[in-house]
């Protein structure tokens, strides 16, 4: 694993940007956005690096980004394909279902220099596995993923933008890979895995893409965190769930705070999950919240 830079301290997340088309309303989005927008609010300097329209949509992103002092300076802006929108419904009250619209500007990002600098000299670089789904974008990235960095890929897989093996070539350059039990289970089909126990899953990701540190997240029923061969669980949270949109970035953003803070695996754990648990409890991916809020959640949690 890369060693942490100790003189910096910010946090690249890249891929799409865009806008949440729901029922009651658009919200912003993406999980490279969501994750950099918590990750400042805990006090984590967070970058984009992403591309938006020349549009509308893509100046209100930027507006926003602005707002939440999210370091923007590698937002690129396309000419000919238009911000991002995906329509997104609410099932059962609160679980979502996505439409990705395809393509649109962030599937044509480009590593420009000042992206490359900006990478070089960040702690973390957070990618998904959505973000590939295009050649351009797909490349970019790949020298991204060339540079000495902690990697932290968040796998996000949405049919039809599966490819194993472009999903190979991430994971093999990742320090840390973040799953759902779902997507676990998937990566397993597609590699030849054990269908297992947990524990077996993980090992073989772990020797297959040599790769030591695993999170699982579970819903409700909380999170496992695989460091080498020691295990780590904390127990989910009971709430009144409001959406279920960008919980998971959340958690992710938690984690990365800790993780670099190098707390105690059991306490990352139960940060994490609490801020995912308390963004569920919120409106939309990015709402309005004082971290005294989340502090004192995390508290009773």
């Amino acid at each position: 694993m890369c060693a942490l830079k100790k003189n910096n301290t910010s946090v690249i997340c890249f891929g799409e940007v865009l806008w949440d088309i729901l029922p009651d309303g658009p919200q912003p989005g993406g999980a490279p956005l969501n994750v950099a927008y918590h990750l400042n609010k805990l006090g984590v300097p967070a970058g984009i690096i992403s591309r938006i329209g020349n549009d509308e949509n893509g100046k209100w992103l930027q507006e926003l980004m602005e707002e939440w002092a999210i370091d923007h300076r590698s937002l690129q802006v396309d000419k000919k394909y238009p911000t991002s929108e995906v329509l997104a419904s609410l099932n059962n009250g609160n679980e979502v279902c996505y439409e990705i619209v395809f393509p649109v500007a962030w599937d044509f990002i480009t590593a420009d220099q000042v992206a490359l600098e900006q990478v070089s000299s960040s702690a973390y670089f957070i990618y998904g596995s959505l973000s590939s789904r295009n050649e351009p974008t797909q490349q970019a990235l790949a020298r991204f993923l060339e540079l000495d960095v902690v990697k932290v890929l968040d796998i996000n897989l949405r049919y039809p933008f599966v490819k194993r093996a472009v999903l190979q070539a991430l994971m093999e350059k990742a320090d840390i890979i973040k799953f759902n039990e779902a997507e676990l289970d998937v990566v397993q089909t597609l590699f030849g895995g054990l269908y297992g126990t947990e524990r077996e899953k993980v090992k073989f990701i772990q020797d297959r893409f040599d790769v030591a540190e695993i999170l699982i997240t579970k819903g409700e029923s909380g999170a496992a965190y695989y460091k080498g061969p020691d295990r780590f669980y904390h127990f989910g949270s009971e709430v009144k769930v409001e959406d279920t949109i960008g919980s998971g970035d959340a958690f992710l953003a938690a984690f990365i705070s800790g993780h670099k803070q190098q707390k105690h695996p059991n306490e990352i754990l139960k940060n994490a999950i609490a801020m995912g648990a308390f963004i569920a409890t919120q409106k939309g991916a990015c709402p309005n919240y004082q971290i005294d809020e989340y502090l004192l959640f995390d508290t009773y949690c």
